[in-house]
């Protein structure tokens, strides 16, 4: 992408718009909208939108409260007349915000023209950021900062877009997922859930949060087996031995995968539910923007996270008992984030 320069600390730079014409892989750029624009229906995480706007239902969002997000925006957005500007403030981990805004500008190949002017500040951290008690409406009277972000909870008001990883993860060697759920399903169709192992399988940085770290310890032993296998990824050995062990379509080898959230929320979570295995999703705190429509023993099962163990023993126990319930979880599931 042009325009890119080094970031001094005391300035903001302002961007020419993106041009795609030397670094960005052309072959992911879609410009035939006639086929998508038949859709009859929306996906199903478009019913949250209102929800996530609700803060700003009665002042609306305006141009000063849009400003004042910059204190902890990593980026600013605008698109006028269907070209992309961008205003950097800080520095993203790795290549966040450039892929977010490949993903932007995707969307503008893709909808020529129809893409009305927008003005939005966008924060590429972990974390949400917009806390409700620092905001409180009510206690102080006027509407909270207007940030969009890759995840939400309950007790912020950051409002959720799309994570990076979504358009790939160049780092870490991950495809866009428009070309990865494809490889996915067609793994799936070569690894019959009945041929699958008969356990829950993990694998990821298990130094990132407590509750990976307090995952570890639900791993087979000489003393205890909960049916778990959980296995610790080091992306730097992975990165220096040309990744051979992190390919994601090589992962759908178990009748059960457990999603668990690291920092805050994880962007594993639509390849844990594409495998056609019966996700277990550890009780999550943090929401993205397709999740909160997930519905419990429909398109997984819930596990308790103080007693994760026992309940994931107590899952596996019970799908290998009900094999065709289970796969009916591991199937909705994996439709579930394939049409959505």
């Amino acid at each position: 992408m042009d325009g890119y320069g080094s970031l001094q600390k005391d300035s903001t730079k302002i961007f020419p718009k993106i041009s795609c014409s030397t670094k960005c892989p052309q072959g992911l750029l879609v410009h035939n909208t006639e086929q998508r624009s038949e859709a009859k229906e929306c996906p199903d995480y478009f019913k949250w939108i209102h929800e996530d706007l609700r803060p700003w239902k009665v002042t609306g969002i305006t141009r000063e409260m849009i400003e004042r997000a910059q204190e902890v925006a990593h980026i600013r957005v605008i698109i006028l007349n269907g070209i992309m500007y961008v205003e950097k403030y800080k520095q993203a981990f790795q290549t966040r915000d450039m892929v977010t805004l490949w993903g932007i500008q995707q969307l503008l190949a893709l909808y020529p023209g129809r893409i009305p002017d927008l003005d939005m500040m966008f924060e590429c951290g972990d974390k949400p950021v917009i806390k409700k008690q620092a905001h409180n409406i009510s206690k102080h009277g006027s509407a909270p900062l207007p940030l969009f972000h890759y995840c939400s909870d309950d007790s912020s008001y950051d409002i959720v877009f799309p994570d990076w990883s979504f358009w790939g993860w160049p780092e870490l060697k991950i495809k866009p997922w428009e070309i990865l759920k494809k490889e996915l399903q067609e793994s799936n169709e070569e690894t019959k859930w009945e041929d699958r192992e008969p356990y829950a399988y993990w694998k990821g940085n298990t130094k990132l949060g407590i509750a990976r770290r307090d995952l570890v310890k639900c791993n087979a032993s000489s003393k205890q087996d909960y049916n778990a296998r959980i296995y610790d990824m080091d992306w730097h050995h992975e990165k220096t031995h040309g990744f051979n062990t992190s390919d994601l379509v090589k992962q759908c080898t178990h009748r059960y995968k457990i999603y668990v959230e690291g920092v805050s929320w994880s962007v594993s979570e639509k390849y844990i539910l594409a495998c056609d295995s019966m996700s277990l999703i550890i009780n999550p705190r943090y929401y993205d923007f397709f999740t909160r429509s997930l519905v419990p023993t429909v398109h997984y099962w819930p596990i308790n996270e103080r007693d994760k163990c026992r309940s994931t023993k107590f899952a596996v126990d019970w799908g290998n008992s009900h094999p065709k319930e289970a796969q009916e979880i591991g199937k909705e599931g994996s439709r579930y984030v394939q049409e959505n």
